[in-house]
């Protein structure tokens, strides 16, 4: 199962909204997909229209050992698309998992339990820190997706991510790399908006995806309705625009996972 973290310690980039789109973009193209809600604000599994009633068991029961990976799975209304929710007991885990042994591993362990076969692909919808929730993604993960604002300030946090990024590499998890940037709310309109995602491709080169996010009414109203956008209006730009991110996301992966 191909592992792929969604961070970014600022909040506000599009983080949810990127892991649920791609995830349902990748589903419908025949990926078995498992998305990880790890955001104590729970946004992702509200954005999938999963209940309060049907987070019985949760990422924060995944993490303390108190379930199993297969009890805390959750079916959505999206074919093929599965969920561990989140409820708002992860805001405590961070405390908890201090005492507990190999704490930056608790999610990588839950997921080696996995069935084997069950999923293609695992997208962890992390919160906006980099705390303990984040690096345990991030030693459970591959790969790295960073939803990047187009704005100053997004910018000023990138070099703090990828700082903690290397940190990882270097005590936890050697193999994490970043597959690549995503740039969200992108407004032609606006000068800055350009001028960001220019210094960013200057920057990073080809890490950053081709295919921009642009803002876009129908993303932000989507969760409202507990869909994603993907579903509640696929023709609009912002669904257009996953979607092509999904396919340049599948063109990233290693050749042997697509195949499978």
């Amino acid at each position: 199962m191909i592992r792929i973290a969604v961070a970014n310690q600022k909040g506000g980039v599009g983080k949810t909204t990127s892991a649920i789109n791609l995830a349902t973009a990748l589903a419908a193209t025949g990926w078995r997909v498992l998305l990880i809600d790890l955001d104590p604000q729970g946004n992702a599994s509200t954005g999938l229209g999963v209940h309060q009633s049907q987070r019985v068991n949760s990422s924060y029961e995944l993490l303390t050992g108190d379930c199993t990976l297969d009890d805390a799975v959750i079916h959505t209304k999206v074919p093929k698309l599965d969920i561990i929710a989140s409820t708002v007991d992860l805001s405590g885990a961070e405390i908890e998992l201090v005492d507990y042994e190999e704490r930056t591993d608790r999610l990588k362990q839950a997921l080696d339990g996995a069935t084997p076969g069950r999923w293609d692909i695992c997208l962890i919808d992390c919160p906006p820190s980099l705390g303990l929730l984040t690096i345990n993604a991030m030693v459970a993960a591959r790969s790295l997706i960073v939803p990047l604002q187009c704005e100053f300030f997004a910018l000023e946090g990138l070099s703090q991510l990828l700082s903690t990024v290397e940190r990882i590499r270097a005590r936890f998890n050697p193999d994490l790399s970043i597959l690549g940037v995503a740039l969200t709310m992108y407004d032609r309109r606006n000068k800055l908006t350009e001028q960001v995602a220019q210094d960013v491709r200057a920057c990073l080169g080809k890490v950053v995806f081709e295919t921009v996010i642009p803002r876009n009414v129908r993303l932000s109203e989507a969760p409202s309705h507990g869909m994603p956008a993907l579903i509640y209006d696929m023709r609009c730009a912002g669904s257009e625009a996953y979607i092509a991110l999904a396919r340049e996301l599948i063109g990233r992966l290693p050749r042997a996972a697509k195949a499978a």
